[in-house]
């Protein structure tokens, strides 16, 4: 079993991979790291963007989990271009048999309140596994 995090390079993206790691530790569980954000439309190849953003993560998440044998595991996922995130991150956690999904969310206006961002209401709603919904402190 796993701990499946969205990873976006913002701030709530930074907590969910805190929240996620720290939920694999606690769990013994595999971790897999998924980029979910939108691919720029002006960049030419944005899997080797997403797999250079991924691999600058490296160091952080060994540090976290430990290097040692018994440490758990880990996977970085590119995004998959043309893929829509929260359909990609969904795929994922089916995929690894998450345990969990840990995804970041912003914090909204009082309107925006009443309506969750779509991405993330799909992923609470569809995921086939509980979701851990973190907001950076």
């Amino acid at each position: 079993m796993s701990v499946v995090v969205g990873f976006a390079p913002t701030r709530e993206g930074r907590a969910a991979l805190a929240a996620g790691l720290a939920e694999a530790v606690r769990r013994g569980s595999r971790v897999v790291v998924v980029d979910n954000r939108r691919a720029d439309p002006d960049d030419p190849d944005p899997r080797a963007t997403s797999t250079a953003a991924l691999e600058a993560l490296r160091p952080e998440v060994e540090e976290v989990l430990g290097a040692d044998a018994g440490a758990p595991a880990y996977e970085l996922r590119p995004l998959t271009p043309g893929a829509e995130p929260s359909a990609d991150l969904l795929a994922v956690a089916t995929d690894a048999g998450a345990d969990v999904v840990v995804i970041g969310l912003r914090r909204r206006t009082p309107v925006g309140k009443l309506i969750l961002g779509s991405g993330a209401q799909r992923i609470l709603f569809d995921a086939p596994c509980p979701v851990l919904a973190v907001k950076p402190s």
